[in-house]
């Protein structure tokens, strides 16, 4: 039977559930933990993260300059120690990540170096309920290159669906086999919650000429990748939503090896992308490094950096195959719940099936859905409003629990009565 007792034998009997205690859970005015479901918009603050900064102040303050090569984590190659363990985290070798600047800018960057057209091929794919930044810096490169939003092919969903169907995607990238040069899609769509079968995906757009591309801000840490063995081209993403970097967070970036170490690849370039052993000879002619460094342009932000770390440190103690289980697990028993309790109040817009959802169950509420959410907000549950009618609910297996789940719907089933 789907009730609290059940809640209870699922979190008593889950081996992942020590690692709340190393996040700082919100909590309301009398000291009780918040229902927190917006790691899908801002993960939780690792505890260590405010040792690792008080730290960093404490090597500036000692050390000044020579922080560069003596603080505890030596500035200079700071960005370095993120690569073994990032690279688990998105399927790559460690050659092909690293952590720099913004999504976006990244996107940007990337989309420099592999959105190259020609007279037959110029066209740029992606969904139509992208992101609107992913959007925006798509129609903003296609106008850079002197085409108009008529490169732009957008993949949309069937008259009274939610979500994109595997065969139409590959449907429309066959339509446009001759003429398109990219294609950029969302891993997991922000609003719906949907996970695009990424391996696929690729191997039939490169099959037919067609650079592939992902942002990864909704998927990375919270669906299992493997990004190198797919044979992606390249791909984004935040650090701020399930790595749980703090806002703003540095972002990453992801470039397959057979890409790496070319200089017939157009890059914006600048001095932390240069050769190591020369960078500081300040040589004239920039030499590439041979891994996806190659597209920093400056040193790192060490305090934008840090939580990163201390977040990595958490993944790294948790087997990924187990966490993957947990988030099935918990969403699954948010899914079973609102059908037996809430079917004729709630409509769920995120697929059913396991392998098409991540963290994420996304609510369409029929009526009063932003007062419902305004409310749940009040008593104590952290979620996301999305116009027109959707909360974003997203159980994250580190620091959710199946307690959380069953309160919520409890919850939402008083206020919708």
């Amino acid at each position: 039977m789907l009730d609290f007792h059940f809640a209870e034998a699922q979190d008593k009997a889950d081996k992942l559930a020590n690692f709340r205690a190393q996040f700082h859970i919100p909590t309301d005015g009398e000291g009780k933990d918040l229902i927190y479901f917006c790691g899908n918009s801002l993960g939780l603050q690792p505890k260590k993260v405010e040792q690792y900064m008080l730290e960093e102040l404490d090597d500036w303050r000692r050390l000044g300059v020579e922080g560069h090569t003596q603080a505890r984590r030596p500035w200079l190659s700071y960005h370095e120690q993120f690569a073994p363990a990032l690279a688990r985290v998105v399927g790559a070798k460690e050659k092909e990540v690293v952590v720099m600047n913004g999504l976006t800018a990244n996107l940007h960057f990337m989309l420099l170096s592999f959105y190259r057209p020609t007279q037959s091929r110029y066209k740029i794919i992606i969904e139509k309920g992208a992101f609107p930044s992913d959007q925006y810096a798509v129609a903003s490169q296609l106008r850079f290159h002197g085409y108009d939003k008529s490169a732009l092919v957008e993949l949309a969903p069937r008259a009274g669906e939610e979500t994109l169907r595997q065969e139409d995607i590959l449907q429309t990238i066959s339509e446009h086999k001759d003429s398109a040069a990219v294609i950029m899609l969302g891993g997991v769509n922000y609003y719906t919650g949907q996970v695009f079968e990424m391996a696929a995906i690729t191997t039939f757009a490169q099959n037919l000429g067609i650079v592939v591309g992902f942002d990864l801000a909704h998927a990375v840490g919270n669906v299992q990748l493997n990004l190198h063995d797919w044979g992606v081209d390249f791909a984004v993403w935040c650090h701020y939503k399930y790595m749980n970097a703090g806002a703003g967070a540095t972002a990453g970036a992801f470039v397959h090896e057979r890409h790496l170490g070319k200089t017939d690849i157009p890059r914006l370039e600048g001095w932390w992308g240069h050769d190591k052993t020369s960078r500081f000879k300040m040589p004239d002619v920039f030499q590439p490094l041979p891994t996806a460094e190659a597209w920093q342009l400056s040193n790192a932000p060490i305090f934008s950096m840090l939580p990163l770390l201390a977040s990595l440190e958490i993944f790294e103690a948790v087997d990924t195959a187990a966490l993957r289980a947990k988030s099935v697990a918990l969403t699954g028993f948010l899914i079973d719940l609102l059908d037996e309790r809430l079917s004729d109040k709630v409509k769920i817009i995120t697929p059913r099936e396991a392998a098409s959802r991540g963290c994420q169950v996304s609510l369409s509420l029929h009526e009063n859905g932003r007062q419902i959410h305004e409310v749940l907000t009040l008593r104590g549950v952290i979620s996301d409003w999305r116009e027109p009618s959707v909360v974003r609910i997203a159980p994250v297996p580190l620091y959710n629990s199946f307690a959380d789940v069953f309160h919520f719907v409890e919850l939402l089933a008083q206020l919708t009565a």
